[in-house]
């Protein structure tokens, strides 16, 4: 089974155009603060015509419950990413799957964890990885998307270290901060699907 690959940090429909046509699984826009911050209106418009195989998902971070419900009228995600504690105050419906945000020490790690949930560090879209031998010992207890500090030379060794479910990339394919590079995006979705996962 080839790993599940998101791309995170889109901002236009050229950014959506490069992932799907490099094979993406994931697209994701980001409603937190951040370079590649955009709004809801540049999210739908952006993903208006992306095939329904790529799941289209909302990133954001401790986010008030109008400021989510605004993106699920406007963009319509398909999925929900934002830090494992909101969900407890956030009004998700059943058709938007929840991806939880579990990062490296937090106290989740020690009970049951969810079905998907995204691994990284204390910091989005920073660069920062975790230690993967630590997130090893986690990964099987889910479908763990591996995401912080990943690019096209660190990859391989990753997905071999950890063995995740999936993986999650934004920083490490842009030209400059908050500008995504097709060529990297193409380079980093091959160099993830050539190495053979773990059963």
């Amino acid at each position: 089974m080839s790993i599940f690959v998101k791309i995170c940090g889109l901002r236009n429909a050229d950014d959506v155009k490069a992932a799907v046509a490099a094979g993406a699984d994931a697209v994701g826009f980001v409603f937190a603060e951040s370079v590649r911050q955009v709004s809801a209106e540049k999210a739908r418009d952006a993903s208006r015509y992306m095939p329904g195989r790529v799941r289209r998902v909302a990133v954001m971070r401790h986010p008030e419950n109008s400021d989510w419900q605004k993106v699920m009228d406007v963009f319509a995600p398909d999925v929900l990413q934002t830090d494992i504690e909101d969900f407890d105050y956030l009004d998700v419906p059943d058709n938007v799957e929840r991806w939880p945000v579990i990062r490296e020490g937090h106290p989740a790690i020690d009970g049951d964890l969810p079905e998907v949930f995204i691994y990284e560090g204390t910091q989005s879209g920073q660069g920062q990885t975790v230690d993967w031998h630590r997130a090893a010992t986690i990964a099987g207890r889910g479908k763990m998307i591996l995401a912080g500090g990943l690019g096209i030379d660190n990859i391989a060794t990753a997905i071999r270290t950890v063995n995740p479910y999936g993986v999650d990339v934004s920083s490490a394919i842009e030209s400059r901060p908050g500008h995504k590079d097709p060529g990297l995006i193409n380079l980093f979705i091959k160099a993830a699907r050539a190495v053979e996962k773990q059963e």
